[in-house]
């Protein structure tokens, strides 16, 4: 009976151990941890500095030029949203002042224009590529579904800056806001939305906020896709997201933040279109606060 026992428990222990990994090997039940700075697979490696409108603070301009590498950064700025033809060179003439010497504005308007080799070589050479202010929707009206498109996002996914104020901003999210509709009330399909170009698909993106009240437009976009916060950048005031999809704050005024996403969201009166919901979270930062996207809470101050 002994020796039956012994030979059971040493056939079950050659079985165990034959289970067990060699050494230097990983279990396949056991996930890999991931490297410190590797990001996820396909993850982009830019970053995006976003200015509200109304002018840019210090550190806008400082900034990029770190992020790329220096003052001789190649810089392509795109004058697309704007109605003046003097806005690039009015941008190139104002980087000359802050020091830059590798900036060109080109004239990238309509379709057409976002297939011209010249202009596809100039953005796959870009470090940066800065979008002005104007109509958000020239951007995207000229920009999506085009070879520029492709080639701005390669820029940003191999590690190069975008950039932009006011409308440059707003084209940002996926979600876009127009400009167009009634901000005097808190109403259902009150506010205009388009497709963006989808750089933040964590939230939607306004600008010039505080400065020009317009938390209501906000809000009501807000609680009609309330899987999204809202995020309203102030004027002379910027964001600058990391790849790591977290955000600091900089410039002189606000950043505020409407999240609806552990909200009861409520719609009623005529047409079910009059908005209201219960514990919406708002945030109000300032310059040198930090916002993680992706867990929606705040961090602290480096």
């Amino acid at each position: 009976m002994f020796v039956r026992r012994v030979a059971r428990f040493a056939s079950l222990l050659v079985m165990a151990l034959a289970a067990l990994p060699a050494a230097g090997q990983k279990s396949s039940s056991v996930p890999a941890v991931e490297t410190a700075g590797t990001g996820a697979p396909g993850q982009p490696k830019g970053h995006l500095v976003l200015n509200g409108g109304g002018g840019e603070a210090e550190p806008f301009w400082p900034r990029i030029f770190e992020l790329a590498g220096g003052k001789g950064a190649a810089i392509v700025i795109l004058p697309t949203a704007s109605e003046r033809a003097e806005t690039g060179q009015e941008y190139v003439e104002e980087l000359k002042v802050l020091g830059a010497t590798g900036m060109r504005a080109i004239e990238l308007r309509t379709r057409e224009d976002a297939s011209r080799p010249e202009f596809l070589a100039a953005i796959a050479a870009a470090k940066v590529i800065f979008f002005t202010g104007g109509d958000q929707s020239k951007i995207t009206a000229a920009i999506l579904g085009t070879p520029a498109e492709a080639a701005i996002r390669k820029v940003y996914d191999e590690g190069g800056v975008l950039a932009g104020s006011s409308a440059g901003l707003a084209c940002m999210s996926r979600v876009m806001l127009t400009g167009e509709g009634d901000f005097t009330v808190l109403r259902g399909g009150n506010v205009e939305v388009k497709e963006g170009l989808g750089y933040v698909t964590e939230a939607i993106l306004d600008q010039h906020f505080v400065a020009r009240q317009r938390q209501n437009r906000l809000i009501s976009v807000v609680l009609e896709h309330p899987e999204l916060p809202g995020i309203g950048v102030d004027e002379k005031t910027s964001i600058w997201i990391r790849p790591d999809r977290t955000f600091e704050v900089m410039g002189d005024g606000w950043v505020m933040i409407f999240d609806a996403r552990k909200s009861a969201v409520r719609k009623s009166g005529e047409g079910n279109r009059k908005l209201a919901a219960d514990e919406m979270v708002t945030r109000i930062l300032v310059s040198g606060d930090r916002f993680d996207l992706k867990s929606g809470t705040i961090l602290p101050r480096l």
